[in-house]
Order: C-alpha cells, then sequence, then structure tokens
C-alpha cells in the first residue's frame, strides 16, 4: 500500500483504541525499550524522545521519561519544538523543571529552548510513526519534520520507531528524503532492521 492509504488507515485504526488499550500497549513498549537499551547500565547518554499527542492515541513515552529521570539521572532527554514557518525543529533538553505548552497541533512541547541540542549529540532517536514495513521505512503524519531531522543525525544514531500496531509487509512509495529506522518496538517484539 501507498503511504496515503496507510496513513488514513492506521490513524482511524489508533483513534478506535480504546484509553486502556494504549496504556497497555505503551507500557509493553516502554518495557522493551529499557530491556533493549539500558539493561543494567545504558548504553546511550543522549536520547532524543517525542512527547505524545493524547488526542491522536500516540504511544505514551512518558513512562520512558520517567523512568529515565529517576533510574538513569546521567542519561540527557532532548525534544524539539517544531517550527512551522520553516518545516525544521529546534532540539532542547527535557528535565523535570521544563515548562510545557501545547502546539498548534496539540503536541506537548518546551515553552521555549532553553538550550540548543545539535542532532550530532544524539545517540537515539524515538521517532513517532502510525505505522512501519518490515523493512524499517515508516508512514508518519506527512510533514517531513523527523525525515529532515533524521538525516542530520549521526550515522551511528539508533533511529527507533515506537508502533502501537505490528509491521506491514511494505511501504510502497518510498522515496530518497524517507530515513529509514534501525529498529522499531511495537507491544509484541523489537524488529531490527
Amino acid at each position: 500500500m501507498e503511504k496515503a492509504a496507510l496513513r488514513t488507515h492506521f490513524l482511524t485504526l489508533r483513534r478506535a483504541l480504546s484509553a486502556d488499550a494504549v496504556r497497555d500497549r505503551s507500557a509493553a513498549i516502554a518495557d522493551q525499550f529499557f530491556q533493549t537499551f539500558f539493561g543494567s547500565s545504558p548504553s546511550v547518554s543522549c536520547v532524543h524522545v517525542f512527547l505524545p499527542i493524547a488526542r491522536q492515541n500516540e504511544v505514551n513515552t512518558w513512562p520512558i521519561v520517567h523512568r529515565i529521570w529517576q533510574d538513569f539521572p546521567s542519561v540527557r532527554l532532548v525534544v524539539s519544538i517544531t517550527e512551522p514557518g520553516t518545516g525544521l525543529l529546534t532540539h532542547t533538553p527535557l528535565t523535570p523543571e521544563t515548562p510545557l505548552i501545547q502546539n498548534r497541533w496539540g503536541i506537548p512541547e518546551p515553552a521555549s529552548a532553553s538550550a540548543t541540542v545539535s542532532p550530532t549529540e544524539l545517540d537515539l532517536v524515538l521517532v513517532p510513526l502510525l505505522i512501519f514495513d518490515q523493512s524499517g521505512h515508516r508512514v508518519g503524519y506527512g510533514g517531513g519534520y523527523y525525515d529532515r531531522f533524521l538525516a542530520e543525525c549521526r550515522s551511528d544514531c539508533a533511529r527507533v520507531g515506537l508502533s502501537l500496531f505490528e509491521p506491514v509487509t511494505t511501504i510502497d512509495d518510498i522515496t530518497d528524503t524517507d530515513i529509514s529506522l534501525t529498529a522499531c518496538l511495537s507491544p509484541q517484539r523489537l524488529y531490527t532492521f
């Protein structure tokens, strides 16, 4: 299937999930995230995380954020501020003291950038998506923000999608500007590409 059809289909499926289903699937993803990337000690020192749009039933990343703050205080968390006029993201640290606002799409983000973080500083990026395929390609909301951002990261930066659903076989209309994932976590398992 092509991205537009997949986007419509999985937006509908995701919106139909109950709050309990989103909570349970998000918890399973968070458990796998820590087992895979943190184990007994973190293998990363700087993690970019997206904050969920609750009304879109996105994967709830707050359990990951809170556990990193509590159990792995040496790990820096980074989030983005969306710049709608430019199509770009500005990256800034996320701490328990960071004041958040909702942007025009309902994404929680820092009220301002206390400091900026270069994409080259990131060891791991948690990537939002609607669905992914068995080759590591993803369908997002279609704005291209994350593809432009991921293109600026180091080649060894882990690009880890978080998906409430298992993969489709293939996404048919991949382009040269689509940046693939290195891994994806679903409620059932870790996929690596």
